[in-house]
């Protein structure tokens, strides 16, 4: 058992492959045991999360989540602790309709004495949340006492002050996609900003709802324990979660010595309109400057409609070029950055030619609009050449014509799906960013945090993959390198300092440096 670091890229497993896992380890051990590992598991967190806690409330629900939070209780109790368990299986619809392992789990509790009562203590100082587990969905307009009770246990639980341990998945979210449908249960905010620590302990295999939508937020601090079951061979994760090894470097600090600025490639930003009453060169002066501080040997700006700036006061590295005087072929083209409707004239010419593009912001947004420019798009994959995109969930809503909610409801299966449309590598951003490309096991992304959730930061992330295709990479290696990295420069932000965009953009050569003398 040990808490996820990020160092090393993980495999992730849906609810049904978990459940086989499951199946085939439970036909080969002992009956019972794979509930006395996860409880065992889950007591020796509890005691190394919360070694002087005074009173642990466990919340245990009627299934097998129920039966592991009952064996931790269990142990708890026998070391001393005191517990309390409010048990949801011992009344209702589900009564006398107990899995054998949780009844089994459940008499081992009585008859060593573990304390059961039909409310929360008022005091608990840390609580451990069993009530509902992998692929549970209660049913919230039957009304029965039930599920009354789970509502408040979990809107207990979601506000607490105090820890909470969720075990295998957090009580409301979906282990396969990361929605939250405790909303459908509970008053109020399902998530509430002023609660306490949240860890959570999962069993068996790394779910992906954990790591994207509302999972980073509801799971807190992740743990994984294997409860000693070793994947067979030949299974496949269904997902991945990127790791460092995936962030590559832009860094130049091993470069040869003969190298120069034509070495590490040529990006050029293709947006930032200005009009009557709008000008919006500011976005690809942002994509511009996150491209030249993440390692492109030259960067060219070329604005769109009637531009009035000529030169970047301060980056006047940048070299500003009409859009017609590009050299498509030979340059990376970052196109779309604050484009505003002038992008679509562009684009034709663009998509037919650049052998090298990430497509952002407006430039997606005339691409949905225009079947003709999606042919085009489609298109690129034949002729090999490296195409990435990067929606926000509205943006990919459009391209893939459904609403934003169908997005966030399933981002990975959103992802692919534009992956397969395209044909194309897509950045689905958000809360545990997706990377999908066709026929490739997408990556959800670790990284990140609340500070990015600012104007601008999306062209940054423009301007970085832009770099990180004039390096050479592949096209969804270069995109999980440039996620991954965008999001640690988030998680590395010094504290009391305002992350802007334009900070952040000029901030990754510190990230660099950074990471360098942590590597020596």
């Amino acid at each position: 058992m040990h808490p996820l670091s990020t160092a090393l890229t993980l495999p992730l497993q849906t609810v049904a492959a978990t459940r086989r896992l499951e199946q085939q380890a439970a036909a080969a051990l002992p009956a019972h045991t794979l509930m006395q590992r996860a409880g065992l598991a889950a007591a020796r967190l509890a005691l190394a999360l919360a070694p002087h806690a005074q009173q642990i409330w466990i919340a245990c629900g009627p299934g097998n989540n129920g039966g592991d939070g009952l064996e931790a209780a269990l142990q708890l109790h026998q070391w001393g602790k005191t517990v309390t368990v409010t048990w949801l299986g011992e009344r209702g619809e589900r009564a006398g309709k107990l899995p054998a392992d949780a009844r089994a789990s459940l008499q081992r509790a009585r008859a060593a004495g573990v304390c059961f009562a039909d409310a929360p203590p008022p005091d608990f100082d840390f609580a451990i949340d069993a009530l509902l587990g992998i692929g549970a969905t209660p049913r919230p307009g039957d009304g029965s006492a039930e599920v009354l009770r789970m509502a408040r246990w979990m809107q207990l639980l979601r506000g607490s002050s105090t820890p909470v341990l969720a075990l295998d998945i957090p009580s409301g979210l979906d282990a396969d996609t990361g929605v939250d449908f405790a909303p459908e249960f509970i008053a109020g905010s399902a998530c509430p900003e002023r609660a306490g620590a949240r860890f959570c302990l999962s069993f068996l295999t790394l779910k992906p709802g954990l790591f994207t939508a509302a999972g980073r937020d509801l799971a807190g601090q992740v743990w994984w324990d294997d409860l000693g079951v070793a994947p067979p061979a030949g299974m496949a994760p269904d997902a991945w979660l990127a790791g460092q090894d995936r962030a590559g470097t832009t860094g130049r600090s091993q470069a040869r010595h003969s190298s120069h600025k034509g070495s590490f490639g040529d990006v050029a930003v293709v947006g930032g309109e200005s009009a009557a009453t709008t000008h919006m060169a500011g976005a690809a002066l942002l994509a511009s400057r996150a491209a030249l501080h993440a390692g492109a040997g030259r960067v060219f700006v070329a604005l769109l409609g009637s531009p009035s700036l000529a030169v970047d006061p301060q980056q006047p590295e940048l070299m500003f070029r009409s859009p017609d005087a590009l050299d498509l072929s030979g340059q990376v083209v970052v196109c779309g950055c604050g484009g505003g409707d002038a992008v679509a004239a562009v684009l034709p010419r663009i998509l037919s030619r650049a052998t090298a593009l990430v497509l952002d912001a407006d430039g997606l947004n005339a691409v949905a609009t225009d079947t003709s420019l999606q042919a085009l798009l489609r298109a690129r994959a034949a002729k090999g050449w490296r195409t990435v995109l990067s929606p926000h969930p509205l943006e990919a809503a459009r391209l893939l014509g459904i609403s934003t909610v169908a997005v966030q409801g399933d981002r990975l299966n959103a992802a692919m799906r534009l992956a397969a449309r395209s044909q194309c590598v897509v950045v689905l951003k958000g809360s545990g960013t997706v990377i999908a490309s066709p026929d490739v096991i997408p990556v959800i992304n670790p990284t990140g945090n609340a500070r990015l959730a600012t104007a601008g930061t999306g062209d940054v992330l423009a301007g970085m993959l832009g770099a990180n295709l004039a390096s050479g990479l592949p096209a969804f290696e270069a995109a999980c390198g440039a996620v991954f990295r965008h999001g640690r420069l988030a998680d590395n932000w010094p504290d009391g300092q305002t992350l802007t965009a334009s900070r952040l953009a000029e901030h990754h050569q510190a990230d660099l440096q950074q990471q360098q003398q942590h590597q020596r």
